[in-house]
This record gives C-alpha cells, structure tokens and sequence, in this order.
C-alpha cells in the first residue's frame, strides 16, 4: 500500500512539473504574436468587433462568413456533431448549397467552396478562403456597382498567407474584408 501512495504522489509531481512547462511555454508563446493572445478588436461606426469571432453578415453588399450553428454567440461555442451520414445534416447543408447559389446566380453550377456550406467545429470561424471570397466577388461587384477586378484587387489585398509561408491556408477575416469593401471608392 505504502508503495503506491509514493508512486502516487511522484506521478503527481511530474505532472505538475510537465504540465506548469507546458503552460509556460503556451503562454510565452501567445506573448510573441501579434495580438498577444487577447482578442483583436476593431472599432468601426461606434461599434465595437471582435475580429477573433465569426459575425453574421446578411445583406447582398457584404461578403458571407461561414455558417454557425451557434448564431454566433461566442457564450455558446460548439459544433451541431452530425457527421456525413446523417440525413438532418446533408439536407441543412444541401439547403446552404442552395441559398448560396439563389445568392450568386452569376456563379451557375460551380462549386460551392465547402466552408461556406459547412459549420466550423466552433461554429464562430471568422476566416474564409480566398476561393470562397471569389465566388461571391461577382454578386458584390453588381450589387455595388464595382468592377469585378476592384473586388478581385480587394480579395487579394485582404487574403492572409499562411503563417511562415507553411502553416495553414490562405485566409480572409470576413469582418475585415467587408470593413475594407466600404471603405472601397
């Protein structure tokens, strides 16, 4: 008995040791980046924005965000944990598929890029592709009454590279596209 209370309590050690390094490391960490591991927020029109959370943008003028299953309320963070398989899911992302192409009729039959069908785990994603920025560059270009190029021109001035050229996609915060898209003369 009296062995396993000292295992025990050395096992105990360790993983306080391993565990206050780990956590010493991730805070360190979050200290170099940019915004030093607190939320990014951006002041626009007497608002207030969190860049870091998904927001819901409805209007034609405005690019999309991804869906959420959360309405986007960063209190309630999650994903719907429906898989490919389930019936309820493919008809809610098939409906998406099909608001988005009634959305972007200049688009026809392309492919619809898969985050803006799809829910991020979270379901509080702020970022899309570039490829699901360009498809809606055409609806925003008529609605605007923009050339398509000066979207195109925006998209690209807007997309994030991946961190050290290696880590990650290509990537577009939503909230700030559309804040720089009124800003667009």
């Amino acid at each position: 008995m009296k062995n396993h209370i000292v295992s025990a309590f050395r096992l105990t050690l360790v993983m306080l040791v391993v565990t206050g390094i780990y956590l010493g490391l991730v805070y360190g960490g979050s200290k170099i980046l940019p915004t030093q591991g607190n939320a990014e927020i951006i002041n626009y029109k007497g608002q207030k924005f969190y860049a870091n959370i998904g927001q819901e943008f409805k209007s034609e003028k405005y690019f999309h965000g991804r869906p959420s299953t959360v309405n986007y309320n960063a209190a309630g963070s999650g994903g719907s944990n429906k898989g490919p398989s389930n019936e309820e899911y493919l008809e809610t992302v098939q409906k998406r598929i099909d608001t988005l192409r009634m959305q972007n009729p200049e688009m026809g039959k392309d492919k619809v890029p898969v985050e803006l069908a799809t829910a991020s785990g979270s379901g509080l994603d702020p970022d899309i592709s570039q490829e699901g920025a360009l498809y809606q560059a055409k609806r925003i270009a008529k609605v605007r009454n923009l050339s398509e190029e000066q979207i195109k021109s925006l998209i690209n001035a807007q997309t994030e590279k991946p961190f050290l050229g290696l880590f990650g996609p290509s990537k577009l915060n939503v909230l700030k596209l559309n804040i720089a898209l009124d800003q667009l003369k």
